[in-house]
């Protein structure tokens, strides 16, 4: 533990400071060009997120779902795992920020409900479509049809990693303005047309009669990982109120409450649902 601390120290004093040309040798092993964005790709791109690209090879990362590392087949290449890693962070901190100073009067806890009703898959899917994304994301065949059948969380997935390859490319200043002028208002509007959490409302509607707190069972899951699909259903008492499905456990979870919530303003009651 001490020499995993100790590391962190020091990349730390490392990081604050301006590249050096060994980091700068770091930077571009980390992001190999694959050639796949060629001269009309990248200015398209460049229309798109609103600034000038350095690291093409960045962006071609940032564009590569794992599943296309089967079909370039070349040492050395990385999916974009983890730029959505950081990403996830960048969208965070500013979508926090932006509250933070357009909600004076709001308290802690509001805001922490307003950032995940404007930032989670759904929305960034949304974003991601909106933006025309689909059409540079590197994918195989099977993945693609997935993202066809209605699979958005590779587009969310990759609406993250092309706002860490902004940051990492430009500046955290460029990265704001992207998901300011690009993003929030598309995020705003989403959240608006879709803030019903059914998980919330069942919860409450239960233990206003006394009931003890739903519980969600996930009973199947199916497919391969880039498309699963996951069965759940609610309890209340050790009785099941319903269930539902979705393309992950949250999704499931909310159909299962919605399902459950309908039955239960129909009797007032926790019952088994009739076959």
């Amino acid at each position: 533990m001490r020499d995993l601390v100790r590391q962190l120290y020091d990349n730390l004093l490392k990081f604050t400071g301006q590249r050096t040309t060994g980091e700068q040798q770091e930077f571009r092993e980390l992001f190999p060009p694959l050639g796949l964005l060629d001269e009309t790709k990248v200015a398209e791109l460049e229309k798109l997120v609103g600034v000038e690209i350095e690291s093409v090879a960045l962006y071609e990362q940032a564009l590569t779902h794992r599943s296309y590392l089967q079909v370039v087949n070349q040492r050395g290449n990385r999916s974009n795992e983890r730029l959505e890693f950081l990403g996830d962070a960048i969208l965070g901190l500013i979508t926090a920020e932006y509250l933070f100073y357009n909600h004076k009067g709001v308290l802690e806890g509001e805001l922490t409900k307003m950032r995940s009703w404007l930032v989670n898959k759904k929305s960034l899917a949304i974003c991601a479509k909106s933006l025309g994304l689909e059409k540079f994301i590197f994918l195989s065949y099977s993945a693609r049809q997935s993202l066809e059948k209605g699979n958005d969380g590779l587009l969310a997935d990759a609406m993250e990693a092309l706002i860490a390859a902004v940051y990492l490319d430009s500046s955290f200043d460029d990265a704001r303005k992207f998901i300011i002028n690009k993003l929030m208002a598309i995020m705003v509007n989403e959240s608006l047309d879709h803030d019903t959490n059914y998980k919330s409302l069942l919860l409450e509607a239960v233990q206003a009669v006394g009931q003890t707190a739903p519980k969600y069972v996930v009973v199947n899951e199916t497919g391969p990982d880039h498309d699963k699909t996951f069965t759940v259903e609610v309890f209340v008492d050790s009785t099941c109120l319903g269930a539902g499905t979705g393309r992950n456990k949250k999704e499931a979870e909310q159909h299962a409450a919605e399902v459950a919530l309908s039955r239960f303003k129909r009797t007032g009651k926790v019952q088994r649902p009739t076959t």
